[in-house]
């Protein structure tokens, strides 16, 4: 594999609540050899321990905690799980995504933040759902228009709800995508996902758009057990790999 496969940790986030140690064990177990958390301020130094020990690499965590007024804490707490990369997974006015002024403003915010992240070796990336994706301005969908100082983590499920052609999005938007959220199912608002690779996403042809960038498993909700999808998930794109 390029890299290997990812699971953000909100797909299981009741079972993390209830036994993070069992679960992440869980995971490892399945096949995948990286994590990435929702909330690193939720004892960073147990999680850094167990991921080493099961051989659960860390590369970026989700950061919504930075978009408070103390940032130091939350770039210490990321250096402690080791990841380079801090994605904010929202937080931000969805209108400020509708015009120019309130993309600027977007911008302007993130850039900030990501200076401050290079004094912890942390590059700042930012997370889309529908409605970055569905105002369109000059012919480009909004999130196409923030700072390429800043990294994408494009959600392709969520992408393509918003009315993107995603393996389109992905090229051209290039190298400015340095993760992708790979789901699946319906490709409609307020249904549950299903496992990857048995729904309505052309994932062969989103995956091909932008084969560099690290693929991480994330269910919103789940139809279905959830290890069961997850497992059926790394089946089904490990196989995608080995083609």
């Amino acid at each position: 594999m390029i890299n290997p496969l990812n699971v953000q940790l909100y797909t299981v986030r009741d079972h993390l609540s209830a036994d993070r140690d069992g679960t992440l064990r869980r995971i490892a177990g399945i096949g995948y050899r990286a994590v990435e958390p929702f909330d690193p301020m939720n004892d960073p130094e147990g999680m850094r321990r167990l991921c080493d020990e099961l051989g659960l690499a860390i590369p970026g965590t989700h950061a919504y905690a930075l978009l408070g007024e103390e940032t130091a804490p939350v770039f210490e707490a990321i250096a402690t799980l080791g990841a380079e990369l801090a994605i904010i997974p929202g937080g931000i006015p969805h209108e400020d995504f509708a015009t120019p002024d309130g993309l600027a403003r977007t911008s302007e915010r993130l850039l900030a933040l990501a200076e401050q992240g290079r004094e912890y070796g942390v590059r700042i990336g930012y997370h889309n759902h529908w409605w970055e994706i569905e105002p369109v301005i000059d012919g480009r969908h909004a999130l196409e228009h923030l700072d390429p100082g800043v990294f994408l983590e494009v959600d392709t499920y969520w992408a393509h709800v918003g009315g993107a052609d995603v393996p389109a999005l992905l090229r051209r938007l290039g190298d400015r995508v340095l993760a992708l959220h790979v789901k699946d199912g319906p490709g409609v608002k307020d249904q549950p996902h299903t496992a990857v690779g048995s729904g309505a996403l052309p994932v062969p042809e989103i995956l091909s758009a932008r084969p560099g960038a690290l693929r991480i498993v994330e269910l919103d909700s789940c139809d279905g057990d959830v290890f069961e999808a997850l497992a059926a998930s790394h089946a089904y794109l490990s196989a995608l790999e080995v083609r």
